[in-house]
């Protein structure tokens, strides 16, 4: 695992403020489900205690729909979701990397393509590399 940085991020209205600890360079996640597809939900996924949320609990909105497994959370003020606790990753937080403050600095190795309209099958083809993101690694 290479070097971690640390980011800060949060909504538009700035209601929401968080810092998340991640690599470098960011390997980001490209979902087709329903609301991936829909809301360009393009992220990269961080084990739960790299992830602190500064501000705003008061002010996120959870979504859930089909397995209600993923929560999708979006500010109230603003609609941002600039993170969300991923189902293929519950141990983990999705981090979209257009609401880190550090825009000029990131970094990005690779796409991971996700085929969310196939869930199921997509975890059992590509899960391992999905559980690699959220857990923490020694080296």
């Amino acid at each position: 695992m290479s070097e971690l940085r640390r980011y800060t991020g949060g909504c538009h209205c700035g209601a929401v403020k968080y810092i998340v600890h991640a690599p470098q360079e960011l390997e980001i996640v490209e979902c087709n489900c329903s609301i991936c597809l829909k809301k360009q939900n393009h992220h990269f996924i961080v084990p739960e205690s790299q992830f602190t949320l500064l501000q705003g609990a008061e002010q996120l909105s959870e979504y859930t729909f089909n397995t209600h497994k993923a929560r999708h959370l979006f500010c109230k003020v603003c609609g941002v979701q600039s993170f969300y606790r991923p189902r293929s990753n519950p141990d983990g937080v999705g981090v979209m990397p257009h609401c880190l403050d550090e825009q000029d600095s990131l970094t990005y190795t690779g796409k991971l393509t996700f085929n969310g309209r196939d869930w199921e099958q997509s975890m059992e083809q590509r899960g391992d590399e999905l559980a690699k993101m959220s857990s923490k690694s020694d080296g």
